[in-house]
Order: structure tokens, then C-alpha cells, then sequence
């Protein structure tokens, strides 16, 4: 595989990246052969280790769903990163639960010796759910946690962290690479660095403009470059989301019906067949109704 770099005049010490959510089924916004296409950007960041030659550091959801099928695990074998070092993220346990971590398709991998998860040199590796550890001998904390750069209407506050208030209260850390956020961007503070990768590969029509990407770290300088990944033209359709839009708007034209002259009463049969008689249901689309709420 042909790799198309920036101008890279000296090694980086780490390949960074994220939440590939590696998967068998298709996600619906995709019109491709997604399976194939997500290996195609594994082995693209595979081919990327080898030329480099150092490690690949992953801040959780390597897998979609926690008990990835034999199938999945088997091709994880073949097409994953030599020097993988990883997190479990939220998706890659049972129950979101760290404590079942031995069941799921990362533990698999590690007993396989296919990946890492274990600390490496200078890296704090922290799960899904877990304390950050007390400072010691290292630099840069791999993290699976929320993190966002500028804060969307849907976000929660107790779900989601602010950059750069995660950059000021983890002093330590020169660099903090955080999964989970599919949205990839570089926060920076001091001389210091929030690096959220981002997903691999679009998985939601809301990605169409989504340029999915590995940052190069290099250690002397605590600088990264962006290495985006060949993406393919034409293959996310929103075609489903003008399908769940125009079902929104007749179960909306239904509702507006209950705003008719009855009143309701604290009992739902009595709503419904006051909801019956006033709108003149016919009496076969009301025993469906009936028969789906027994």
C-alpha cells in the first residue's frame, strides 16, 4: 500500500490514534463494503508502524461491541499494528464494566499476544471508568474519557471534559491522548498537548465532511502531525435519515389529533376510546391497537 506523507524529515516516536470500532455488520448510513473498507485503513496505519518502526498507542474502542465474533478476532490478528498498545474503552466491555474485562475480545488479543495493554515506557494507560494513577515516572496519559474542544448542545455536563481544563488540572502530562469523542482535534496549553485522534472511519451520516487521521508524535519537540487516511467518495447515504424524518412527521400528524375536543382522564383504555370516539377510528385499525397493548 502506497503511503502519501506530509513532509516528515525524522521518525516519530508514536503513531496515536482511536476509537476504530472494528465491526462485522454495516453501519446504515454506508453504501460500500464497509468490513473491507475498515481493514483497508487498519492496514494503512499497519503499514504506517513499519515504516516507522515505533509504537502504535490506541485510547480505547477497538471493537463496536465487546464480544467481537470469531470471525472479527480472527482478522484483528491479521491486519492489526505490530507494537499495539491500547486501552478498554466503554465499548470494549461487558456492561461498561472493568471488571469483566477478562471476557471480552481485547482480553483475547492480549492472551493471543497480538496487542498490549499493559504500560509501556512514559505512558500512563488509563480504561474506561478508571482513576487517573498518581504521577510517576512518565510523561504522556492514554485515556479513554470524554473529551471535547468546543462544547455541542448535546453534551452533558457530567459526560463530557473540557480540553483545555483536562490540560491545566493534569500538569504532569506533557501529552494526553484521550477516545471516545469521534471528533478529532489538537488542544494545546503551555507547550503541552491534548491530542482526541477521532474515529477511523465514518460510522454516522453526521461524518460525511470527517477527514479520519493518526497523529505523528515526536517526542524532542511535543509536536504532532496529522496523517489522514484515503477515504472513498460516495459511500454515506442520508437517505435513511429522510426516511426517519418523514415517519417523524406522520407519527407528528397523529399526535396533533390528540389536541382535538375531548378530555382526558387518569385511565389510558379510557383515553383511548375517548381518542377512538372522537376521531372516528375505524373499529379494525382499533383492534390492533388493542391487540399490541394487551
Amino acid at each position: 500500500m502506497m503511503i502519501r506523507t506530509p513532509k516528515i524529515t525524522k521518525n516519530p516516536d508514536l503513531i496515536l490514534t482511536s476509537d476504530w470500532h472494528l465491526r462485522e455488520d454495516t453501519p446504515i448510513c454506508r453504501t460500500d463494503d464497509y468490513y473491507a473498507t475498515q481493514w483497508r485503513k487498519v492496514d494503512f496505519i499497519s503499514e504506517l508502524q513499519k515504516k516507522y518502526n515505533c509504537p502504535v498507542i490506541h485510547a480505547g474502542d477497538l471493537f463496536d461491541y465487546w464480544k467481537p465474533s470469531p470471525m472479527l478476532i480472527s482478522d484483528s490478528l491479521i491486519h492489526l499494528p505490530d507494537n499495539f498498545h491500547t486501552v478498554y474503552g466503554n465499548h470494549d466491555l461487558p456492561q461498561h464494566n472493568l471488571e469483566l474485562a477478562y471476557k471480552c475480545g481485547i482480553y483475547t488479543l492480549i492472551q493471543a499476544g497480538k496487542i498490549n495493554i499493559k504500560p509501556i515506557s512514559r505512558v500512563a494507560q488509563v480504561s474506561w471508568g478508571e482513576e487517573i494513577p498518581k504521577h510517576g515516572y512518565t510523561d504522556i496519559l492514554l485515556w479513554h474519557t470524554s473529551v471535547y474542544q468546543t462544547k455541542e448542545n448535546w453534551m452533558s455536563e457530567a459526560g463530557f471534559n473540557s480540553a483545555a481544563k483536562l490540560l491545566r488540572k493534569y500538569s504532569d502530562y506533557d501529552l494526553i491522548v484521550t477516545g471516545d469523542n469521534h471528533k478529532p482535534f489538537v488542544e494545546e496549553y503551555q507547550g503541552r498537548l491534548l491530542v482526541n485522534p477521532g474515529s477511523i472511519m465514518r460510522m454516522d451520516a453526521d461524518q460525511i465532511n470527517h477527514r479520519p487521521r493518526v497523529y505523528l508524535w515526536f517526542a524532542d519537540t511535543n509536536t504532532v502531525e496529522p496523517m489522514y487516511i484515503p477515504i472513498e467518495n460516495n459511500v454515506i447515504s442520508r437517505e435513511h435519515l429522510e426516511i426517519k424524518q418523514q415517519r417523524e412527521s406522520r407519527i407528528d400528524a397523529f399526535i396533533s389529533k390528540l389536541d382535538g375536543d375531548w378530555s382526558a382522564s387518569m385511565s389510558f383504555e379510557s383515553n383511548l376510546l375517548e381518542f377512538e370516539k372522537s376521531n372516528n377510528i375505524r373499529k379494525d385499525i382499533m383492534d390492533i391497537v388493542y391487540k399490541a397493548i394487551e
